[in-house]
């Protein structure tokens, strides 16, 4: 009868956690000036693609799952203040509060464009405090993903100087870059590398009618990972001091 019991229980427990995983729907609600702005829409359908969650968004002051606002974690800045997500006890608003802050969620952020100028950063300043972004990857991995992936094209290092395109900036030249993070973490979605780029669970798989035009780069976010913090590690390159014209 106790064995019985048991079993009874762990089943309940196993349904429990299975109803919850199936849920996988959250409501978002955010004011007006950020919806208008564009970046929602650029936002929920990459974490809708990553974990098949399906956000609905409401207005403003609308009974929610998670809201962007003033209260809550400080996620991202732009349109002159900065920006803050509130979560509740719904396992998927948590989820997506999770990806927005990660790597990829800021980089995702720092990638969102209009008629190409930036809007939004991940990196905020002033009266709010951003923890410092550190990277805890396997960088020696990220060295031998680096070569091979992004060696093709790109000086990843010594190890392949005079081994790529010379119209492609060398990571050195990357890292001299301010948003040289968020350029990487989000590099997916930079052309060409969609024409040719794969990452697990992020992106979408070829077209048939698009297929890639080069072997493909095939990789996961802990690849990812791996590499940013390779990267982390690498010496900007000295450009020396610009130009001074009269």
């Amino acid at each position: 009868m106790r064995r019985q019991i048991l079993l009874g229980l762990a089943l309940f427990a196993a349904g429990a956690v299975a109803a919850q995983d199936a849920d996988r729907k959250l409501r978002l609600a955010a004011p007006a000036a950020l919806t208008d702005s564009g970046l929602i829409d650029f936002l929920v359908p990459r974490f809708s693609l990553k974990t098949s969650t399906r956000i609905t968004l409401v207005a403003e002051g609308s009974e929610a799952d998670a809201v962007f606002g003033t209260e809550g974690a400080v996620a991202f800045s732009g349109l002159g203040r900065a920006w803050h997500l509130a979560v509740g006890a719904d396992p998927d608003a948590q989820r997506f509060a999770d990806w927005l802050l990660s790597d990829i969620g800021r980089g995702t952020v720092d990638q969102f464009a209009v008629d190409g100028q930036t809007v939004f950063s991940s990196v905020v300043e002033g009266d709010a405090e951003v923890a410092e972004v550190t990277f805890d990857g396997d960088a020696a991995r990220g060295a031998v993903l680096s070569l091979a992936h992004c060696g093709r094209c790109h000086v990843v290092g010594d190890m392949n100087r005079m081994k790529a395109i010379g119209s492609t900036p060398s990571f050195a030249v990357l890292r001299t870059l301010p948003d040289w993070g968020g350029r990487f973490r989000g590099f997916y979605t930079l052309n060409p590398h969609p024409a040719f780029t794969q990452v697990a669970e992020v992106t979408l798989p070829f077209a048939k009618t698009l297929p890639s035009p080069i072997e493909p780069v095939r990789i996961t976010l802990d690849d990812l990972d791996d590499i940013l913090s390779f990267v982390a590690a690498i010496t900007p390159a000295d450009l020396g001091a610009p130009i001074q014209s009269r």
